[in-house]
Parts: structure tokens; sequence; C-alpha cells
């Protein structure tokens, strides 16, 4: 080799070195992923539902704090076998990228396990959260620990949560799921789940006082079941005894994951919106979408200014509709029941709500249908993303539900 050549080599190593510097650079100082990720998902989040909920919550000139968000897109929901997604399918397409079968839990359609979000923020250092106002083994929470093909086997779905324990923050309800039989929960297998939580070093908190009160001061790990099944909804949680709302598990999470030096991912799950809907209870529905609307103001508030916030709606239950026309400033009651046309104010496509066809009267707190049904089904209707911070822009337009876990994890 010539010395000329060799002088030629040393030179294009040298300028490959300085280019692998620079990418480094480029990557860990100039482009600064968020330290706070915060995903909230939902049932019926939708633009007929978006506008009936601003309209109850103040009036058609008024705005939700998610209205804030200046990124805006439309997601497409179906699962990998159906065009309309159970909440099974949607929130693990979410959690993994993946669109699977309805009924699959963290599975894809053959039944192997994938690698979800918090795999990877894991992997990333970051510390995770998972909140829910539902149960912790429902459906959508579920999707982001467990591997199941049946999303009703909720005392399997618990014991995954335990028997990884790699969570930091994990707040809802379900107590039952947790506890056997002679402790008045419903594990036949005779496990208490919250005691092997507490032996893997978890605190356990059980209503709002003690989450409030959890030390803050050292690495998070925390599990807090606040009530044998679902938590109330927003129209109870005055008197739930002692039960936190959802904005403020939000608030109590982030104060407890904002120590981890490498960020954080919390995953919040507004489950009580589509037990709402299943109903057909159209106002609990919208005070629902306006509790979680609170909790992306806590976040908002919380999390710091360069955090990515996004807001999902994962899948859609029952088709509301807000009818007639409405005074521009009727807000709350002035918008429920029947309006000034005579027709009722809010109707809905299927579930249990059945006036609208004569076959019955209905409980004053749902709705008429215009198919009656035992619970209201899904509906083929496009969820909306909302989001704010780094890659939120990226879920501008037409977009899928997978796109929202790519986003998040290019960010993590």
């Amino acid at each position: 080799m010539s010395k000329k050549t060799r002088n030629h080599i040393i030179a294009l190593a040298c300028l490959l070195a300085f280019v692998a510097v620079g990418v480094l650079f480029y990557a860990n100082w100039v482009v600064q992923k968020p330290f706070a990720i915060v995903l909230f998902l939902t049932d019926n989040l939708t633009t007929s539902t978006l506008a009936a909920s601003r309209i109850y919550e103040n009036g058609a000139d008024s705005r939700l704090n998610l209205e804030r968000l200046p990124h805006l897109g439309l997601v497409t929901t179906h699962a990998a076998d159906f065009a309309v997604s159970d909440p099974a399918a949607a929130a693990t397409a979410v959690a993994t990228g993946i669109k699977v079968n309805n009924r699959s839990v963290g599975v894809d359609s053959a039944g192997q396990p994938l690698e979800n979000l918090f795999d990877l923020a894991r992997k990333a250092g970051r510390a995770t959260g998972l909140i829910t106002n539902a149960a912790i083994s429902d459906t959508t929470p579920a999707a982001f620990y467990a591997k199941s093909g049946d999303p009703q086997d909720s005392e399997t779905i618990a014991a995954q949560l335990v028997e990884t324990a790699n969570i930091d923050v994990v707040l809802g309800g379900g107590q039952a799921d947790f506890l056997p039989e002679h402790q008045q929960g419903r594990r036949k297998d005779g496990r208490d789940l919250l005691l092997e939580m507490r032996r893997k070093g978890y605190d356990i908190v059980q209503n709002k006082s003690e989450l409030e009160n959890t030390p803050a001061w050292r690495a998070p790990k925390l599990l807090g079941v606040f009530a044998p099944g679902n938590l109330a909804f927003a129209d109870e949680i005055q008197s739930a005894g002692g039960q936190p709302d959802l904005a403020g598990m939000v608030r109590a999470a982030i104060q407890l994951l904002q120590y981890n030096r490498k960020g954080y991912l919390l995953v919040v799950d507004s489950g009580l919106t589509g037990k709402a809907a299943a109903q057909n209870e159209g106002e609990r529905m919208l005070r629902e979408l306006i509790a979680l609307d609170q909790a992306v103001a806590s976040a908002m508030s919380f999390a710091g200014a360069d955090s990515l916030i996004l807001v999902v709606g994962k899948q859609s239950v029952g088709g509301l509709r807000l009818n007639g026309y409405p005074f521009r400033d009727d807000k709350g009651v002035s918008v429920v029941g029947i309006n000034s046309q005579g027709i009722p104010s809010m109707t809905w496509s299927t579930g249990p709500g059945t006036a609208a066809v004569g076959t019955g009267e209905v409980s004053p707190a749902s709705e008429p249908s215009a198919v009656p049904a035992p619970v209201a089904i899904g509906v083929a209707e496009d969820g909306i993303v909302a989001g704010v911070g780094p890659g939120s822009e990226q879920l501008q337009g037409f977009k899928d539900n997978t796109d929202v876990y790519r986003v998040i994890s290019k960010n993590l």
C-alpha cells in the first residue's frame, strides 16, 4: 500500500468518525426527546361527541381543554379481522402498533405475545405509569401489560400484572380481581395479589388520602386500588367514599414519576366513558368525557411545557347524537331530555334505551336507541387524536391508530 493510499484511508476514517460524533451529538443534544409522555385513551371521542360535550359543559361558544391542543387528526380504528374493533383489539393496536383480531389482548392474530410501549419505555430507562377509572384488569389497561386471548378473564390478567410487577405506578379499580373469595374478592385460586405486590416492594394505597400522602422522595413502586370494581362515575365521585378522580390520579402519578432522570411514560384510560355508552347513559357519558378533559388539563399543568401529550379516541360505542336546535347558550340539563322540537335531545344507534321504538320504558338515566340491545355495540366511526409536544404534528390529518404507537415509540 502506498503512502498516498494510506493517507487517504486515514483521512476517510477521520471523516467517518467526525460524522458519527456529529450524528450522536445531534441525536442526543440537538433533537431532545420529551421528558414526559402522557397518552390518554377513551372510547367515544369523535367529532359528534366532542361537539355535544362542549355544548353540554358550557354552551356552543365554549372550548374544552383538549381543544387547546394544537395538532388534530382522525384515526381509523378497525381490527385485523373486523371493520369495527372491540376494546381489546383497539387498545392493543395503540399499545403495540399491530392490528390484531377482536378479543386479542397484547397478542397477535396467531396468539403470540407482542412487545408494547411499556416494554420500550423500560428499555429506554423511563419510569412507567398506568391509570384507569375502570378496573385495572379491564381490557384497555390490560393491553399494556397482559397477553391473553380472553379479555374477560380478569383473574388471569390481574395475575399477569403481579407476576411481571414492572410498572412503577398503577392506579385504578378492580380490587376484587386481586383478592381471594374469603377476603371479599373473586379469585378462586386463593391468591392474595395485593400481598404479593407488597412483598415485591410496592406500596399499596386504597383511598384518595393514602394516594396523596405517598412519599415522593424515592423511586415509586405504587399500586392503588380504590374500589372492588370500577371507580365511581364522575357524577358520583364526591359520595364514593374517598375515591380519587381521574385528574387527581394523573396529578399524583406525574408527581411520583417525574423524579426519574430519564423521564417517564404515563398511560391514562378513561374507561368509564365506554361503560356509560354501553348503557345508553348519554348525559353520564358526556360527564365522563368532561372528566377526561379535566385530566388532560391536569397533565398540561404538571407535566411541563415540552411534554408529549396525546388524547386518542380508540373506538366508538353506541353511536350518540345530539339532535335538534338547542339555543346557543343552552348547556347542562337544557340539552338533555325532550328538546324544543319535541324530539329526544340525545339518541343512540343501539343499546338498552328503547323508547324510540316503543318497546318499553327507558331508565331515567338513559336515552332512547333506534335498535334495542342488552348493551350498545361498537359503531364504525373514526376517533379523534389531539396532541401537543414533539412528534404530535405527525398525527395531523387522516391516520391509523397504529400511528399513535409509532409516534410515541420514536420519542421514547
